[in-house]
């Protein structure tokens, strides 16, 4: 008898450790878009604590078997769902998806890896749009909705019509916004996350510039129209009114296996982002007759990869140190086949979660790849511990210092004058967004570093003196330093928002630096050396009046120009640099805004600009915006082939949309 006490104080003791961390967990991913463990570590704890429950009997307050979600927190207006929006069921096994269909017929679709949101249409038009959040309470985000890629701006149906479904931004997107940021712990960690922020946004521009998609999953209503009994035909119905949906496959309890094997080879070319798939059955009365528990509906159940995992040994830790000073911990093991390709290295994102493997060199791991596509390490076998965390920076040797960031243990190089950092500062000053100086890499940088033709960012702009060794350089000759330095010359006339993004201040990418610009020039009329003034001498608090600004940007601002080498520099690069416009956008001067309230959409080759990323700042140089897609609110598509066939072309003759060519635009602005 006192055994079996142990052993279910045991199992108690067990239960409470698991809901705590599964909680706090759920709580980083829902509430703080930021992930503490794995998808593949969350899951196998999860039917660890699932199965101590069953057991024992013993289900806790808060336990995340029995809570859907968390409240959400921003600023955005919340409002209750109609009906609460509960989580799916899972399994991993095929055969187990087979026997719950039984004798039904389903739809196997793809589960998305994005943010749920529920629409509701009026009269034809987008009335209401609202984030899944806690399930029972959602954020309302009409505004971004607006400007989702594919989502049908009218639709033809007058009455109201309810609908749910995944916003998600494709993975070419994703990594393209992700070179984009050069410091390398600023960038998102998955497409998700990107798009839940997105999504969120107070302003919608910066919505519609991450290309975010929508895809129908669900029809909840529609008032005034006979809903079909098959959940199929309700989908074909909301396709037909303009919606894409998710893409599915029709199965039954013997054909579904090879559906599943069919959707797992699509997956390593599929765009936009999974984490598995959806089974529903497509009687929905029958579906809807078996009800639901407290946390899944009974109709349907989700199906998650089972990851291929593979085990090696980890070989060593490289420390990758970033323009901050983070110094990313990533693990080096033997090459091992996953999903059909070789990876033989991994990020460990930071040291708690080195801490958790307890790594040590020559330790058996197991490796697999998220979702089919990140490698990541499940579990160390070995856990012989003891990886010494470097005390000094692998890039310049300085101090390095281990701080806790939301609770979570990072490690940083102490040195201001960090190497890497100037490094990664350099190569984010004269990239293509910020100074656009070419001819500059980062191994050109390193060696322009390391021979001390430069130490500060305006040491750029007399490089002209090292004439001779530069041309000297590897890779360099006469040519390659008379177009590194035209191109130096050229940078000299920018733009503030260019000029405030090339910084590097943390935190604030270039359409952050848009907004501060545009903000301050609206605050008083003066010239473009006076707002950048007042936005290094602004307060926290009116930085963060800029809809889309918090208080993290902006105490990042205050503090990068409360310190002292930073004002120096600015103040010599002041000396080298004009800035083109007195106001961002040209707000303040109604004759540059000749295209105010103008929607452009561009497709195909240009001829008058350098690229259609040029186009397109002109366009909002003037006041107009340009957007992905075609919609009724397009005011121009530009295309120099007037007869094209393309989808854009098309969708604007349908709407009545004029096409016009380069020519005529530029006609326009004069």
């Amino acid at each position: 008898m006192p055994g079996r006490i142990v052993i279910k104080m045991n199992k108690k003791e067990r239960i409470k450790e698991l809901t705590e961390l599964l909680r706090d967990a759920a709580r980083a991913y829902y509430q703080e878009d930021r992930e503490i463990m794995s998808n593949l570590e969350y899951d196998t704890l999860y039917d660890e604590l699932a199965a101590l429950e069953k057991e024992t009997g013993i289900v806790l307050a808060g336990s995340p078997t029995v809570q859907v979600g968390y409240e959400v927190l921003s600023e955005l207006t919340k409002v209750p769902h109609e009906s609460p929006m509960l989580s799916l069921d899972k399994t991993k096994s095929p055969e187990a998806l087979s026997d719950w269909l039984g004798d039904q017929k389903g739809m196997l679709s793809w589960k998305m890896d994005g943010l749920t949101v529920v629409l509701t249409y009026r009269e034809g038009q987008l009335d209401r749009a609202v984030t899944r959040g806690n399930g029972v309470i959602g954020e309302v985000i009409t505004n971004n909705a607006r400007v989702f890629q594919n989502l049908p701006s009218r639709i033809p149906f007058e009455g109201e019509l309810t609908l749910r479904g995944e916003a998600v931004i494709r993975y070419s997107d994703f990594e393209k916004i992700n070179e984009r940021i050069e410091d390398v712990s600023a960038r998102y960690k998955n497409p998700r996350n990107l798009c839940s922020g997105s999504v969120r946004q107070l302003n919608n521009k910066i919505t519609a510039e991450r290309n975010v998609f929508f895809f129908a999953f669900s029809l909840v209503s529609a008032s005034g129209y006979a809903l079909s009994n098959s959940f199929e035909e309700n989908m074909l119905w909301l396709s037909s009114l303009g919606f894409e949906i998710v893409p599915y496959q029709m199965v039954t309890a013997d054909t579904i296996v090879d559906a599943i094997g069919t959707f797992a080879a699509k997956i390593t070319k599929n765009d936009f982002p999974s984490d598995g798939l959806v089974l529903i059955y497509d009687d929905i009365a029958y579906g809807n007759s078996l009800g639901a528990t407290a946390k899944f509906p009974r109709n349907s159940i989700a199906f998650k990869w089972a990851d291929e995992e593979a085990e090696t040994t980890l070989t060593d830790i490289e420390w990758s140190p970033s323009r901050t000073g983070l110094i990313n911990p990533i693990a080096l093991f033997e090459p091992v086949e996953l999903e059909g390709t070789t990876v033989s290295r991994a990020s460990l994102h930071n040291l708690s979660i080195m801490d958790g493997l307890e790594l040590g060199i020559g330790d058996r791991i197991k490796v697999y790849k998220a979702n089919m596509i990140i490698p990541q390490l499940s579990d160390n076998l070995t856990r012989s511990g003891g990886y010494p965390v470097p005390d000094h920076c692998p890039a310049c040797g300085g101090p390095t210092q281990i701080r806790m960031d939301n609770d979570v243990k990072t490690l940083y190089c102490a040195n201001p004058y960090c190497s890497a950092k100037k490094i990664k500062l350099f190569s984010h000053y004269v990239s293509r967004d910020a100074m656009n100086i070419d001819g500059l890499s980062e191994a050109t940088l390193t060696k322009m570093i390391d021979q001390e033709f430069v130490s500060e960012l305006y040491d750029l702009y007399t490089l002209d003196q090292y004439k001779d060794q530069i041309i000297a350089l590897e890779g360099f000759g006469v040519k390659s330093y008379a177009n590194l330095i035209t191109s130096i010359e050229n940078s000299r006339e920018t733009t503030l928002s260019r000029f405030i993004y090339a910084l590097g201040i943390p935190n604030v990418g270039a359409s952050n630096a848009r907004l501060i610009c545009r903000h301050f020039a609206e605050l008083k009329n003066a010239d473009v050396e006076r707002q950048l003034d007042r936005i290094m001498h602004a307060d926290p608090e009116d930085i963060m009046r800029i809809e889309g600004i918090g208080a993290v940007i902006a105490d990042s601002i205050r503090d990068y120009f409360d310190n002292e080498h930073n004002r120096k520099v600015i103040a010599k690069l002041r000396e080298y640099l004009t800035f083109a416009e007195a106001a961002p956008a040209g707000e303040d001067d109604p004759q540059k805004q000749s295209l105010l309230g103008k929607t452009f959409v561009i497709t195909g080759s240009v001829e008058h600009f350098k690229n259609r990323k040029e186009l397109k700042e002109k366009i909002e140089s003037l006041g107009g915006k340009v957007t992905g897609s075609v919609t009724g609110k397009t005011d121009y598509l530009i295309n120099n082939d007037l007869t094209s066939g393309s989808s854009k072309n098309k969708k604007a003759k349908e709407l009545g949309v004029p096409i016009i060519s380069e020519e005529t635009f530029l006609d326009m602005i004069k």
